[in-house]
């Protein structure tokens, strides 16, 4: 059977195995897991970021938190919790925490100081500037960290086949068992198709986060004179 007839099989689409379930299942995972990983990375790479202070540790510990090998973890928690998705999320945070956590906290350093100092002229408290300066102005590299994060976990959430967990890795998995090429480069078709779909709609979205081009209602009148960003990415 060819890729292209496997995909296009009615079997394919229905039931608890069919694509739409996989999907549902894959798309779970990663929600969950971009939503804990945003709740511990983001405040700490905002925090840092608006500080100036603490950037050098909590970078070199996100780099080498990246070399953590996933798989790995996903069977150590496994242990501990089995028969649970539990491994899955964890693993997955554990990929997604770095890219947001890193981008967030060269986001807030990356804006302009003259931009502060006219906050601060303003008579703008350190929350203020940060909620109504700083974050604005970041927003374009910090939606970057979360879009990368996403990206990654898409592709990644593939490890919870390897424990027995839906997602639709199991195509892969499953595939190679009974070695049915066709399911497994069917597999990897969705899960890419995935991850460049929402690679798209997150480009859209800090696209639109871009002061240099979405609307500047966010930021207070006496500042859009001012507003610079360098133009760091990571």
């Amino acid at each position: 059977m060819s890729t292209l007839a496997w995909l296009l099989d009615p079997g394919q689409w229905s039931g608890a195995s069919g694509i739409p379930a996989r999907l549902g299942e894959h798309l779970w995972y990663c929600f969950v897991a971009v939503v804990v990983a945003a709740a511990v990375g983001l405040p700490l790479g905002l925090l840092t970021g608006h500080r100036h202070r603490g950037g050098l540790p909590v970078t070199a510990v996100a780099t080498y938190w990246r070399a953590v090998p996933t798989l790995g973890v996903v069977v150590l928690v496994f242990r501990l919790a089995p028969l649970s998705v539990w491994p899955v999320v964890v693993a997955l945070v554990v990929i997604a925490v770095p890219p947001m956590l890193l981008n967030a906290d060269a986001a807030l350093r990356g804006v302009d100081p003259r931009v502060v100092d006219a906050a601060r002229g303003m008579g703008m408290t350190g929350r203020q500037q940060f909620r109504l300066v700083e974050v604005p102005l970041g927003l374009p590299l910090i939606m970057a960290g979360i879009r990368s994060a996403t990206a990654q976990v898409v592709a990644t959430a593939t490890v919870a086949a390897f424990v027995g967990l839906g997602g639709l890795g199991r195509y892969v998995v499953d595939g190679y068992a009974a070695r049915d090429f066709a399911e497994i480069t069917g597999g990897a078709l969705l899960i890419a198709v995935l991850a460049l779909s929402l690679d798209g709609v997150l480009a859209l979205v800090q696209r639109r986060l871009d002061p240099a081009r979405g609307p500047r209602r966010r930021l207070p009148g006496h500042l859009l004179g001012t507003i610079h960003v360098t133009p760091e990415k990571t």
